[in-house]
């Protein structure tokens, strides 16, 4: 299903597991929320998109990190697919998992939906990560891209920090800025930044870090050095969106949020804390179906 892909686990040898469940998630809650289920004896499965991510997760006997895209390990796969064949793997290997949960980015809605699709048909349990409404220094909402439009003065200098995919629509949206964007060290995104017309003097191409005082500084130091005044982030509800709230606030910055989807009105959504003690607590046979 993934690839490519690791493993820390106690070995060949290890007990079967009795709880077991998936968890889907990145560097944000997802290092925390490992933790504190295995912690409550649970065995997890993580996925994670890139090795970089995986990282963040501390070694752990319980512990089975896979690495890369749902459904990217053969030709003409979709992520639905890879989420049928693990979970038809793990009943196959008498491991099934009783919970899944979605902690994926908020703006990854095209996993969310197939795992909707997937663990329904399976008869397997699945909860959403519900990110917060954060508090902050004051922003500008907005329901999509076109909305920019009119909002840029004359050489006024943007960093756009939405991620690559959608550079050129933000910058034909708001047009007069100077523009300038934090990207991901991978070929595609930089193809992208430079299709979207920002000279390689206004692109930093950088590996994301565990979300925290270290990733804020380099942020901070990326607005001081482009000398910028207003900032375009998704409003993600997770340590990311926060860690530009500060920046935007210290710096006396414009910050702009990108609305994220609506969450999928079927699926049983809870807030971190809520998510952890309905998982962690439960008893043994419960969940199951």
């Amino acid at each position: 299903m993934h690839v490519p892909s690791f493993h820390q686990s106690a070995g060949p040898d290890r007990p079967q597991a009795p709880r077991r469940l998936w968890l889907i998630a990145g560097t944000g809650e997802g290092p925390r929320l490992a933790r504190v289920l295995l912690q409550a004896g649970w065995q997890v499965l993580v996925s994670v998109v890139s090795a970089s991510a995986a990282r963040a997760y501390e070694p752990h006997p319980g512990l089975h990190l896979a690495v890369g895209a749902i459904g990217s390990g053969q030709p003409g796969a979709t992520p639905l697919s890879g989420i049928r064949q693990e979970l038809a793997r793990a009943r196959a290997n008498q491991e099934p998992f009783r919970w899944v949960i979605d902690a994926s980015h908020p703006f990854a809605s095209q996993i969310t939906a197939a795992l909707e699709l997937g663990c329904g048909e399976a008869g397997v349990p699945l909860l959403r990560l519900r990110r917060p409404e954060l508090p902050g220094c004051p922003v500008a909402i907005l329901s999509d891209l076109p909305e920019l439009e009119g909002l840029a003065r004359d050489g006024e200098h943007w960093l756009l920090a939405i991620g690559a995919r959608r550079l050129d629509e933000a910058v034909r949206h708001s047009a007069g800025a100077l523009h300038h964007a934090r990207i991901l060290p991978r070929p595609l995104a930089l193809q992208q930044a430079m299709a979207a017309g920002l000279p390689a003097e206004r692109v930093a191409c950088l590996q994301p870090l565990p979300v925290g005082e270290q990733q804020a500084a380099v942020e901070e130091a990326l607005c001081r050095h482009w000398q910028i005044e207003t900032v375009l982030c998704r409003r993600s509800g997770g340590p990311g969106e926060a860690h530009w709230r500060r920046i935007c606030g210290d710096l006396g910055l414009r910050l702009l949020l990108l609305e994220r989807p609506a969450e999928p009105g079927g699926l049983l959504s809870l807030p971190l804390e809520q998510l952890l003690e309905r998982v962690a607590t439960a008893a043994p046979g419960w969940g199951t179906r």
